[in-house]
């Protein structure tokens, strides 16, 4: 009997140190892809930022994949996480895995995009309609005259932030569309509402399921030679307005409109390094600087306070049904007039690392 009461001991001895050793999680971070230099950049600002810190963290990325994504979370919670930040893959998908997650006792930040639970903590984003916004705007800012020719691009439309995306840049494009300043030439589903500014999501999705570039390059290649070759422009000195939902898809888009187009006018998002390059070159029109930097800053600061027990900032704006509490974290729309201070003066990039992009 004292011999099972040793080993009893012993094994809940070997329990402890499981849970407070090396195996110890403080702070779980969960990331969609290494394929995009977007999240990679994330990955590292995160961990050049928590290295400085006494919390124990890891770092799992699902690579685009939501069972990969739940298992991600489930190996965290054995490990005895207490917060979660998260970019989810597919945001609904997710759901149920973040749900066991709050079930848990963790406390859950949505990192850049929704996850719409009651028991989220905080969303920590940028303002996903403004950045459509900004991006609109650009486009009318460098057209003149009318019968301008527009294409219209949107993300996966399974992706949460997709549709904030397009709904924020239809608001602003769709008066100059009603007015003639732009003939959309692709999405013909855009018609039904070429006199409606404010879309709802499922009105978004109407359209953008003719122009959704499934976050994918490939994709985005495919369906930009499909619409280059249906699509045919009034002649070859017209200029191209192409609304572009992020940088690699600008890339992709381009590529395939400047065999037919004179000039092309291209919007972007998240100032990779390729498309800081391709603006200096004179090629990509422009981006839209998310600093990454600031929104780990406030990332982690939500963590601090959830680890700490302490008052989160007072919400300024609420998303989803479950109003889920968020203060955006301002943009910056680059182009070659402001990309050496926005970029390389403010130490997001060195010119170095511009050029050493792609290599």
């Amino acid at each position: 009997m004292k011999k099972l009461f040793l080993l009893f001991v012993a094994a809940l001895f070997v329990a402890s140190l499981s849970a407070c050793g090396g195996n110890q999680v403080d702070i779980g971070i969960v990331l969609p892809t290494q394929n995009e230099e977007r999240w990679t950049q994330d990955q590292e600002r995160f961990k050049s930022y928590l290295d400085d810190t006494d919390y124990s963290y890891e770092i799992l990325f699902s690579e685009g994949d939501s069972q990969v994504e739940a298992s991600n979370i489930d190996t965290l919670i054995s490990k005895g996480m207490d917060v979660l930040i998260i970019t989810a893959h597919d945001s609904e998908a997710a759901k149920t895995a973040v749900q066991n997650a709050i079930d848990e006792g963790v406390k859950v930040i949505a990192y850049d995009r929704l996850i719409d639970l009651e028991g989220v903590s905080f969303y920590v984003t940028f303002d996903s309609m403004v950045v459509g916004n900004q991006q609109a705007q650009f486009l009318i800012d460098n057209a003149e005259g009318t019968g301008n020719e527009l294409y219209l691009y949107s993300g996966g439309t399974w992706e949460s932030n997709a549709p904030l995306f397009f709904r924020g840049a239809w608001e602003v494009l769709q008066p100059k569309i009603a007015d003639g300043t732009f003939v959309v030439m692709n999405a013909p589903a855009h018609a039904d509402y070429i006199n409606q500014a404010e879309l709802t999501t499922e009105e978004a999705l109407e359209i953008m399921t003719q122009v959704d570039t499934d976050w994918d390059p490939a994709a985005t290649t495919t369906l930009a030679q499909n619409h280059v070759s249906t699509f045919v422009p009034a002649d070859n000195d017209t200029t191209a307005y192409i609304l572009a939902p992020n940088d690699f898809t600008s890339r992709a888009i381009r590529a395939e409109f400047i065999s037919v187009y004179d000039e092309v006018i291209i919007t972007g998002q998240d100032a990779d390094r390729l498309s800081i390059k391709s603006i200096q070159d004179g090629k990509q029109s422009m981006t839209v600087l998310k600093d990454v930097r600031t929104l780990v800053d406030n990332a982690f600061n939500i963590a601090d306070k959830l680890m700490k027990g302490e008052s989160l900032p007072t919400a300024t704006h609420f998303y989803g049904e479950n109003d889920v509490p968020a203060v955006p974290t301002e943009v910056v729309v680059v182009t070659q007039s402001n990309l050496e201070a926005a970029i390389i003066e403010s130490g997001y990039y060195t010119q170095e690392e511009i050029n050493d992009a792609g290599q």
